[in-house]
């Protein structure tokens, strides 16, 4: 399945980076995109798709998770 390219967001002296939900099977390849962009802190809005122990063993933060993503509603 393809998936839309991260997007980088700055502002002041704040990077946001916008991604797709990974599955375990893409799991690898989303944390070396994630390294590349050098993110330490990770911010689930949706509910876990995946294990986040492998992404924290690469040494980024992995913080919550909502439910059925109403986290803005």
């Amino acid at each position: 399945m393809n998936r839309p390219a991260p997007v980088e967001i700055s502002y002041e002296n704040m990077r946001f980076l916008i991604t797709h939900n990974p599955t375990n099977a893409t799991l690898n390849k989303f944390t070396e995109e994630l390294k590349k962009y050098g993110v330490t802190t990770l911010v689930r809005v949706c509910d876990a798709t995946y294990d986040k122990a492998p992404v924290e063993k690469e040494g980024i933060h992995v913080l919550g998770t909502c439910a059925g993503c109403t986290c803005f509603n």
